[in-house]
């Protein structure tokens, strides 16, 4: 008799990150992690968590508390044929490595001519819902997503968790992979057999036929849960993840609009000269007569994201404004 096969096994959003790492570091000896608390700590979110037994402190590496000298360090290893992973704790404190991140990584490939490459990986935590605060709950992926010279990731999924970092440390360019706060407790199982992610194609999550919502990161399960309420309502709703921020995937994005003829675009950024804002200004100069309605926009308040969990609810993208947009642009 054959023996019955095992069901796959649960994982986190965080373990399967820390599969990725795992798997990578594990492959190719040129691949190490560097960061603050990764090592004895485990990572300030537990991605990293039992890494620095597995491979020893060459290779899991705390740092000192200065976002731009290791984020500086990392750019260097990258230079000298590395493959560094580089955690920085949240988005907010990676401005301090900004001038490391656009004047040296982005750049530096252009600037010499095509002579020097900085295949480094830098993941940050990003987003808000868990109280804690302005400095740790913003959202500026868009930020980085305006620089060129740099690829901008946004894993909403297990699968992208676990199947994201090995294209991203074979890129020959720095990538920046943005991972929503709300998503490590998320748990499930990895689809079998599944294979490196696609970094230049976002993901239809959800067909539909009546209105696109086009999303990414921690807001995708918002909307996913968005077009099922619309869906008890005889409203049919796409959901589209962006998942690659820069490059975005145009034609993913006005395809889906082309179908459905109107356009929800969520975004836990900040509305004004956000991502939410380029992405509909794709679609108008590229889809604007197959659009039957505006394209309407759910964003977060225009306020730091605050510490008071009603309150941080309230800044925030959530269900009911994504499903009234929708229904506004249905009519």
């Amino acid at each position: 008799m054959t023996a019955a096969k095992a069901a796959p096994e649960p994982v986190t959003y965080r373990e399967a990150l820390r599969q990725a790492m795992r798997e990578a570091m594990a492959a190719d000896e040129r691949v190490f992690l560097m960061g603050e608390d990764v090592g004895r700590y485990g990572g300030a979110f537990g991605v990293s968590f039992g890494l620095l037994d597995e491979f020893g402190p060459d290779r899991v590496r705390d740092t000192p508390l200065s976002e731009s000298a290791f984020v500086g360090a990392g750019i260097g290893a990258a230079i000298a044929g590395l493959r560094p992973i580089v955690e920085v704790m949240t988005v907010n404190f990676s401005l301090l490595a900004l001038d490391q991140i656009l004047n040296n990584a982005a750049t530096m490939l252009h600037m010499s001519g095509g002579q020097v490459a900085v295949p480094l990986v830098i993941r940050m935590t990003t987003g808000a819902g868990r109280q804690l605060a302005a400095q740790h709950s913003h959202s500026l992926e868009g930020w980085y997503a305006h620089v060129p010279g740099i690829r901008v990731l946004a894993p909403a999924t297990l699968a992208d968790a676990r199947h994201m970092l090995a294209p991203a440390l074979a890129d020959p360019d720095p990538v920046v992979i943005f991972e929503h706060g709300s998503l490590y407790n998320v748990s499930g199982t990895l689809p079998p057999g599944a294979g490196p992610v696609d970094l230049d194609s976002a993901a239809l999550r959800r067909p539909g036929t009546d209105v696109s919502l086009i999303t990414h990161g921690g807001s995708l399960g918002k909307c996913l849960e968005a077009a099922d309420r619309l869906s008890a309502d005889g409203v049919d709703a796409e959901v589209v993840d962006l998942r690659t921020l820069r490059p975005l995937d145009d034609a993913t994005v006005v395809g889906s609009v082309r179908r459905t003829h109107r356009a929800v675009v969520v975004d836990e950024g900040w509305r004004t000269g956000g991502l939410s804002a380029e992405v509909a200004a794709r679609i108008t100069e590229q889809g604007f007569y197959d659009l039957d309605a505006p394209v309407e926009r759910v964003c977060a308040a225009e306020v730091p994201v605050p510490y008071a969990r009603q309150l941080e609810a309230a800044a925030l993208p959530q269900v009911d404004g994504i499903v009234a947009a929708a229904r506004r642009a249905v009519g």
